[in-house]
């Protein structure tokens, strides 16, 4: 080891140039992570792969400005140097340095980090008088020198970088160490990663225009850090996250403050004007200063924009709150947006066609200004873009092009617009995820005899959708000897096949659970897994992890538990309409006893049905427990998917209540229970249980002002109380009040989260919805990563009763994880529910609200607001939550309204209820004797697209290629016109007349 100096020039906090000197430490022995090394290196955890052509070593600006383009997976062999690193923490912040580093952790990526500034042979010191940019490339072609030297020349070594000056000064310097630009390494080495090679012209091309812009000051600039984490401590400043009102984006933001010394501030601080905004995008880690009381403004309650702004900024009666304005950013929280091109007379208007002001998507992002050649090819395509920055002097951030969606409206390009505006990247599994090995005929006799092995002692069955294939959980009850039951819940054992690290595990924590859209779902798991081998089918031996209770035979109290991996057979595959037939002894086909003789096939339904009874009374049992703890019965619209021949989701249509749906649910919620204790007992701080806090008082205003008009009196003061309230709010005349009110109840419940226990006090642990103190997730490991986790928790606890030495995850790392998978919770909530009001824009925007009965729906009123009334709108399939116009009086709050929709060009359409007829609700139920018609929205939808799809690729292929390619119609055309001219504008007088003449002729 030898030691050296190294010399830093730093500012202080009062801004004054510092110079500090720090001991700094060079080592022989540092890893290289190649699989070609031959030394001594300590290469632990990922290495490059031996059979690449070549390393390449990109340069610091090209890790600062491309970083993206370096994400490609089928860019491999890829060395990060230690300087590139640093130069990305200090220049791009916190949440690109993250991005960098989650890079060189995921295992999918043939990526490394080289700590070349430790390094004996590779550190270079700055030279005096020596520009930084200088001493980085230096340090980074130092790298590539040793990494060639050190490999023996075995692999070629490529270094990356823009700087045309270095490209000169070191390309032939060293044989086996290439030194080429960006541009030329793509075009050499990966001329077929098309889509990298357009993004970098596009990268390229912002940073360029960027350079060259010189104008006035539009907004102030943004105050050093230093300055600002000063003004944090005195109190003068508050850091908060931006928040921006989707109703009136261009006027109306808030920041949540986190960190504030001034005491007299609690609660949110509006930020009005985008001038006040300055420069700051939703989400980002803001510092704002307060105005003067004189100047605080009130937050708009109106139901629309305009009349919202008005109030907010005349009505002295507005609530006012504290006000102020953004004088630094910490963090920038950019991320990948959809923009829309304008259209060709928008362009027109631009002083520059090159430069073209994009519309995004999420109404609170401004407008984002591209630089692009393709403008005319693109008006009226959705584009992915990322920011690239937002100076001073420009009223518009800039940004590049990542790729194009396809054209506005479009069904597949809305719905990856979706997508990708939650931040979901749902791409195909990769070949090695694909084609895991089937499981054989047999099972694996050691894992068998380390197993409960319960196929011949229990009958075991699953209640699940018709047509379902991902099987997750079955169910088992037998009669003990003594009298006693015993109860199972039986779980697909998921982490078997699933180890901790492996590819499918990264891929499934990065996904964290499965998207469920209106017409398709996006799976955690790679099929083979999902609806094969780790699904629990019928008739098939499968692995499990169990929970075994033996209950008591009268009081059903539980006499013991058992957990642990077990082997099942699932006897019978029901669904939910065949489990309630046969609890109500209504005749019923069973597939799997058609095989059987009559004798035997009335044996084995008696069976079944009896210990359909007997699970169905344990849960009852089980219900009433939770009830006397205060469980609420909430309300909501659920749906079921309906499947074609090829397991498609075709349908969303309600899902009828069974009793049989409580039954099944009822066994779920006591396993999770029961699994929370067992992991938190084991691991008192970093178990993963999910509470549910309670709402907030004011939350239940509405719920309590609809109930009050009809009589009723809502107490909220406690789970308990609220269950009893709702219990009691019931019109004999009117049913549908009851579940109006508990609909509202569940409008006002806060959300469910995951947590670390070592992250919440335990008085923190509680459910408030289930009336438990102890909850988690364990039953559905097939499309919940949390539950993986909690599978991996339960064996760790049993291994550790067991003697066995146990690592666990550290708190901080669970509640990391945690978090994550709560981020992606709600997105995949978001995006059902966009798709979902996607299709329903689709089904009613080529329908004429004016003829079409379909258009018209009964609804109830439920709000009131001074320029509208806000309803529910029953829609054959969902409910419409929406305001509703209003357009004539009304007394009742029964009315029928007419449904149409919003068009928007560059935001996602909605619906407008409006308001036509004051009339008594008519029942929803048919009559006597007929069929309830069920308007099939999705099929209906998918349809027309599908039509749509097929009329452009029969006149595509009616075209010609030169057609294809140059958009230009067959000959006589405006180019082949100008191409006559031409010619006679060669000609001498004569030719040229008679061959005009010719041609008119």
């Amino acid at each position: 080891m030898i030691k050296t100096e190294k010399i830093l020039h730093l500012k202080s906090s009062r801004g004054r140039k510092v110079r500090v000197v720090r001991e700094h430490y060079l080592r022989e022995r540092v890893p290289c992570y190649s699989a070609l090394c031959q030394g001594d290196c300590d290469n632990e955890g990922k290495v490059l792969p031996g059979d690449l052509t070549h390393y390449v070593v990109p340069d610091v600006g090209i890790v600062l400005d491309f970083l993206e383009i370096l994400e490609f997976r089928e860019l491999q062999g890829i060395i990060f140097t230690q300087t590139a690193c640093q130069a990305v923490q200090h220049n791009k912040g916190r949440r690109q340095y993250n991005r960098l580093r989650n890079l060189l952790k995921d295992a999918r990526h043939d990526c490394v980090l080289f700590a070349n500034e430790f390094q004996e042979y590779s550190y270079c010191p700055r030279e005096k008088g020596e520009s930084q940019e200088k001493w980085q490339t230096r340090c980074v072609y130092s790298a590539a020198v040793w990494y060639y030297n050190h490999l023996a020349g075995m692999k070629n070594i490529v270094m990356v970088t823009d700087d045309s000056d270095a490209v000169a000064q070191y390309s032939s310097l060293n044989s086996g160490v290439y030194v080429i630009s960006m541009q030329e390494y793509l075009h050499n080495f990966w001329l077929d990663v098309r889509a990298a090679l357009e993004l970098y012209s596009s990268i390229a091309q912002a940073l360029q225009e960027r350079e060259g812009e010189v104008s006035e000051r539009e907004y102030s600039e943004h105050l050093p850090h230093e300055l600002l984490e000063a003004g944090i401590k005195s109190g003068r400043y508050l850091l908060g996250i931006l928040n921006v009102n989707k109703h009136r984006a261009q006027q109306e933001a808030t920041v949540t403050t986190q960190i504030s010394s001034n005491k007299n501030i609690s609660g949110d601080v509006l930020v009005f004007g985008s001038k006040h905004r300055n420069r700051a995008v939703y989400g980002d880690s803001v510092v704002v200063e307060l105005l003067p009381r004189g100047e605080w403004r009130g937050r708009a309650t109106a139901l629309t924009e305009t009349q919202g702004e008005e109030r907010s900024a005349e009505d002295p009666s507005s609530q006012t709150m504290p006000t102020g304005r953004v004088v630094g950013i910490l963090q920038r929280n950019w991320r990948d947006y959809v923009v829309t091109f304008p259209t060709r007379e928008a362009q027109s208007q631009s002083r520059n066609s090159q430069k073209i002001l994009t519309v995004p998507w999420d109404h609170r992002i401004p407008k984002i200004r591209i630089s692009t050649t393709q403008a005319n090819a693109l008006q009226d395509h959705r584009v992915v873009v990322r920011l690239d920055s937002w100076e001073s002097t420009s009223l518009y951030p800039n940004g590049h092009s990542v790729r194009v969606l396809g054209r506005a409206g479009e069904l597949e390009t809305e719905i990856q617009t979706i997508l990708i505006e939650n931040c979901i990247s749902v791409p195909p599994f990769s070949e090695a995820q694909v084609r895991l090995r089937l499981l054989p005929i047999y099972l694996f006799f050691s894992e068998v005899t380390a197993r409960r092995d319960l196929r011949e002692s229990h009958l075991v069955f699953s209640i699940d959708p018709a047509g379902c294939e991902d099987v997750d959980d079955t169910l088992s009850v037998r009669s003990l000897s003594g009298g006693r039951l015993e109860l199972g819940v039986h779980i697909a054992d998921v982490t078997h096949f699933v180890r901790e690290g492996s590819l499918t595990d990264l891929e499934a924590r990065a996904r964290a659970t499965t998207y469920y859209l209106a017409d398709r779902r996006y799976d955690m798991l790679p099929a083979v897994l999902s609806a094969n081998l780790c699904s629990l089918l019928g008739g098939v031996d499968r692995y499990a992890m169990s929970v075994l209770w033996e209950l008591e035979a009268d009081s059903l109290d539980v006499a013991s538990v058992w957990f642990g991996r077990t082997v099942i057979r699932s006897s019978y595959q029901l669904h939910y309409e065949l489990a309630q037939a046969l609890l109500n002894g209504e005749e019923a086909q069973v597939p799997e006893l058609n095989p059987l003789t009559p004798e035997e096939r009335d044996h084995r339904l008696t069976q079944l049905t009896q210990a359909l009874e007997t699970l169905t009374h344990v849960a009852r049992h089980l219900r009433a427990q939770r009830d006397r703890g205060g469980a609420l019965e909430l309300e909501g619209m659920e749906v079921r998917a309906q499947l074609d021949s090829e397991k498609n989701i075709t349908a969303l249509v309600p899902r009828q209540p069974l009793e049989v749906h409580e039954t099944v649910a009822e066994c779920m919620i006591y396993a999770n229970h029961w699994v929370a204790y067992k992991i938190q007992e084991a691991f008192p701080h970093q178990a993963l249980l999910r509470h549910h806090p309670p709402p907030r008082q004011e939350y239940f205003s509405q719920l309590q002002e609809s109930a009050r008009a009809h009589g009723f009196s809502i107490d909220t003061s406690s789970n308990k109380a609220l269950a009893l309230s709702l219990e009691q709010a019931v019109d004999p005349q009117d049913p549908e009040v009851n579940r109006l009110l508990r609909m509202m109840a569940t409008q006002a419940m806060s959300q469910a989260m995951y947590f670390s226990t070592g992250a919440l006090p335990a008085d923190q642990h509680y459910h408030y919805g289930l009336a438990l103190d102890r909850y988690t997730h364990f039953t559905s490991p097939i499309r919940r990563y949390a539950d993986i986790l909690v599978h991996r928790l339960l064996m760790k606890a049993l291994e550790q009763e067991a003697g066995l030495g146990i690592a666990t995850a550290s708190n901080r790392e669970l509640e990391e994880t945690a978090q994550h998978i709560n981020n992606k919770n709600r997105a995949a909530q978001r995006v059902q529910k966009l798709s979902t009001e996607l299709f329903q824009c689709l089904f009613f925007r080529d329908r004429d609200p004016q003829t079409d009965p379909s258009c018209v729906s009964d609804a109830v009123i439920y709000g009131i607001r001074d320029n509208g009334v806000l309803g529910l709108a029953h829609c054959d399939w969902t409910i419409l939550q929406k305001g509703v116009q209003k357009c004539v009086p009304f007394s009742d709050g029964r009315v029928k309204v007419r449904i149409s929709v919003l068009s928007n060009r560059c935001h996602a359409d909605s619906l407008l209820l409006q308001l036509i007829r004051n009339l008594p609700h008519e029942s929803q139920s048919p009559a006597p004797g007929q069929s309830q018609p069920k308007v099939q929205l999705v099929q209906e939808v998918r349809r027309q697209a599908e039509e749509a799809s097929q009329q452009k690729a029969s006149l595509k292929g009616r075209l010609s290629r030169e057609e294809r390619q140059f958009c230009q119609s067959k000959q006589p055309n405006l180019y082949s016109l100008l191409e006559e001219i031409r010619e006679l504008a060669l000609m001498d007088a004569e030719a040229g007349a008679e061959k005009m003449c010719a041609t008119t002729a």
